[in-house]
């Protein structure tokens, strides 16, 4: 409430853009949309000063709902941000049903996900260790993967949205998510045994994974066409072609071929790997009423979280975040929940008036969701003015720095923090902006359109030109 004046004041100024904004666009901003062959008609433009209260610097189509991609992850981290706090975390409980006698568990036991987006190989071997420390190292029983925390989680088509199920960006929400249902191969030349070593991460148990391929004498080109990779049975990873010693080591993650087994698999594979034994099978289940964790697996901070989410696009990260919101303010785990979480804090937070974004699944990786750069930028204002700013900011890719942002240095020196979106037909940048004159400006500009990849220069010439006031 303390913030209802000058959200008024900053209502008034988008919303009075008409005479007061400057519709024709900077000279160098309009050259690099006609060398992208991009028409004007097909971009949303807006900058205006961070503290609100002053009109537009430049407005250009702002009230049009646009298609964000993911620049929409603004939206979803920022309503997390503000509706859990900075220092909420997600918890794994681990339980265990039986006693347990010089080493062995006579019962099952049970991990439970609770949505954490970062649960990690390294953070899984974390929690089977501490397994291993109240002195189980055998189960008699089962070890029961509980996915229940997300309802109706059927696993949809990792290839539906653009053809690229192997892609691990495509990776689907899940209560218990391990490490975004991918596989990291690694490849290791060993010119002597002249093949290449590939180490596997992780272990899958019941899948059968090629140790090594041929080394070739071929310059490294395209490699990963090279290797013929084989992911069509999800019970066996091989290789047909070989791999050119000059590439030296690489890395490649794909997303696994099955995600719906992926969580039963990779803690099969990690119990074994640790040494442990297992009599029974790692299947899917519920936790027995009334039963308390031994103890609870804790993740990163969300502050920590949302940098992930919002420097490398992470889009399942933000999905995992998307449906907790939906979990924590509606007791649903499902995607009508999460919308009706973030759709009434738009309207507690940011108002109820027009521009209210269409969401889909928080992370712009979706051909519905919409928004105005007029109100993503109210909601920037906001947050501007919001005891969780700096953690919004920090985790917002630097211009030159970091992130999506890592190559993309302004050539006039300034400084920018900025979301990046990035679909077929859909690109954008919105975010912070410092002139030189010390004053801030938010900033949004989104073109929808065929050739819209290549209005990414034009942006950067709007970015420049925000900087030089």
């Amino acid at each position: 409430m303390r913030f209802a004046p000058l959200v008024s004041l900053a209502v008034a100024a988008l919303f009075s853009i008409g005479a007061a904004a400057q519709q024709s666009l900077p000279p160098e901003v309009d050259a690099a949309l006609a060398r992208a062959k991009v028409p004007r008609d097909a971009v949303t433009m807006l900058v205006i000063d961070a503290e609100g209260g002053k009109p537009p610097r430049l407005a250009w189509r702002s009230q049009a709902p646009v298609n964000p991609a993911s620049v929409m992850k603004l939206v979803t981290t920022y309503a997390g941000l503000d509706l859990l706090g900075p220092a909420y975390t997600w918890t794994t409980p681990v339980y265990i049903d039986g006693p347990v006698s010089n080493g062995v568990l006579n019962g099952n036991l049970y991990i439970k996900g609770q949505g954490d987006p970062k649960l990690v190989v390294e953070r899984l071997w974390l929690l089977m260790r501490r397994v291993q420390g109240l002195g189980i190292h055998s189960v008699t029983g089962d070890i029961v993967i509980d996915r229940s925390a997300f309802e109706n989680q059927s696993e949809p088509d990792p290839a539906a949205f653009d053809g690229e199920p192997l892609r691990p960006y495509n990776a689907s929400p899940d209560a218990l998510l391990i490490n975004f249902k991918s596989v990291v191969m690694t490849f290791v030349p060993d010119r002597q045994a002249q093949v290449a070593q590939v180490n596997f991460e992780p272990s899958l148990a019941g899948v059968a994974m090629q140790s090594t391929v041929p080394l070739s004498n071929e310059g490294c080109g395209d490699y990963r066409t090279s290797l013929r990779a084989d992911f069509s049975d999800p019970t066996r990873i091989r290789f047909g072609g070989s791999f050119a010693a000059a590439c030296g080591e690489k890395t490649w993650a794909v997303a696994y071929a099955d995600p719906r087994s992926y969580a039963v698999r990779a803690v099969g594979g990690m119990w074994n790997d640790m040494g442990n034994q297992l009599k029974g099978q790692v299947r899917e289940g519920r936790v027995p009423a009334g039963l308390k964790p031994a103890f609870e697996a804790v993740s990163p901070p969300l502050a920590e979280v949302i940098r992930d989410i919002n420097k490398y696009s992470n889009n399942v990260m933000a999905q995992q975040l998307f449906l907790t919101l939906g979990l924590q303010q509606k007791n649903r785990g499902t995607l009508d929940g999460a919308r009706t979480a973030v759709r009434q804090w738009w309207n507690d937070r940011i108002g109820t008036g027009e521009g209210q974004p269409m969401l889909d699944n928080g992370s712009g990786l979706s051909r519905e969701e919409r928004i105005t750069a007029a109100a993503l930028a109210r909601m920037l204002q906001h947050a501007w003015r919001s005891p969780v700013m700096p953690e919004l900011m920090s985790s917002l890719p630097a211009s030159g720095v970091d992130g999506t942002l890592k190559q993309r240095t302004l050539r006039s020196g300034g400084t920018a923090h900025l979301k990046t979106g990035s679909l077929r037909d859909v690109a954008g940048v919105a975010g912070y902006v410092d002139g030189e004159s010390g004053r801030r400006y938010v900033l949004v500009a989104i073109a929808n359109h065929a050739n819209a990849a290549a209005a990414r220069p034009a942006f950067d010439a709007l970015v420049d030109w925000a900087t030089q006031d």
